[in-house]
């Protein structure tokens, strides 16, 4: 079959052809027809996802749509090593696909599905949010942070603050539903009062975390209260990514003076069952009412010029 096909950890994947994936028990064969490129998929292939290995070659993707033998669509992950879903075909795992609800094209659900699964699952398993909290999204510019402030607004926020450094993608998140923004692309002292003032003012419950590194130090030093008379609000912090860094300086003060718990979501600290339920939750919803959002297909024999380009705005969505 034509595949993706990673090679090395410091190159983009290559084109070409790879062994047909040999059906074993408990696998559905799939005929790919969109697979998105998450950054989950670019840190995989380059070995620095905590999920990486070392056996290469690989065909790359965590996830796609496809059509099963009877024509029916579906949404699948989970492929057995080395196999993945940027390919003409695959080999689903038979507990991990869900049919596909009519008025959600093929390219949509595979390019929207795991950036909603990233802050769904982060926002009801993790965080176990309820209608009524407020929720800070860092990092909310983004394909996934834009996402997340529609999905955190749906699932009954009372208010909702997103977090990043463009500022035509800030003044975007107020028509998606952002009660306020905050720049990232100011200096430490004012960027800390202005969380502070966040969590001083109408409060913050739930903090969904896209960057990690120096904007997460930002934020975590805002939350830290001087004084010992103070009672200290309870904040959820969930770390999902880690694009401005892959660690934080912690101060023992900051967890000892606030309320703050640390958690983590992801493939590993959330449940194959838990996100299969949100994400056809998200899927029913989203073919009900669309989310806004954009993806931008290409097809599969492109993938090792397009692979490092700039999402600008949309989820590029490969299609064998």
């Amino acid at each position: 079959m034509q595949a993706a096909i990673v090679r090395a950890f410091d190159a983009p994947p290559t084109y070409s052809t790879f062994p047909d994936p040999v059906l074993q028990e408990g696998e559905l064969p799939v005929k790919v027809t969109a697979a998105g490129l998450h950054q989950i998929v670019k840190s995989l292939a380059n070995g620095t996802h905590y999920g990486s290995t070392e056996e290469l070659p690989f065909v790359p993707g965590v996830d796609g749509v496809g059509r099963l033998d009877d024509g029916t669509r579906i949404y699948f992950g989970g492929l057995r090593a080395p196999y993945g879903t940027f390919a003409e075909r695959a080999n689903a795992n038979g507990k991990i696909w869900i049919p596909l609800p009519d008025g959600l094209d093929d390219a949509t659900a595979a390019g929207i599905a795991n950036p909603a699964m990233s802050s769904l699952v982060a926002l009801t398993a993790r965080a176990k949010f309820v209608a009524g909290e407020s929720v800070l999204i860092l990092g909310a510019t983004g394909v996934a942070g834009q996402l997340a402030v529609q999905i955190a607004k749906r699932q009954g926020a009372r208010r909702v603050v997103g977090a990043g450094r463009n500022p035509e993608a800030l003044e975007k998140l107020k028509a998606l539903g952002a009660d306020a923004v905050i720049s990232l692309d100011q200096e430490q002292d004012a960027l800390v009062a202005a969380f502070r003032g966040e969590f001083a003012g109408e409060g913050v419950d739930v903090v969904l975390d896209y960057l990690c590194g120096q904007p997460a130090e930002s934020l975590l030093s805002a939350i830290a209260q001087r004084g010992l008379n103070r009672a200290a609000p309870r904040v959820r912090f969930i770390q999902i990514g880690s694009s401005a860094g892959a660690s934080i300086n912690l101060p023992a003060a900051t967890l000892r003076s606030s309320g703050l718990e640390l958690l983590g979501s992801g493939f590993g600290s959330a449940s194959l069952d838990q996100i299969l339920i949100a994400v056809t939750e998200f899927f029913r919803e989203a073919a009900s009412k669309p989310f806004e959002f954009s993806v931008k297909t290409a097809p599969l024999s492109d993938v090792e010029s397009l692979w490092n380009s700039a999402e600008r705005g949309s989820r590029l969505v490969f299609q064998p």
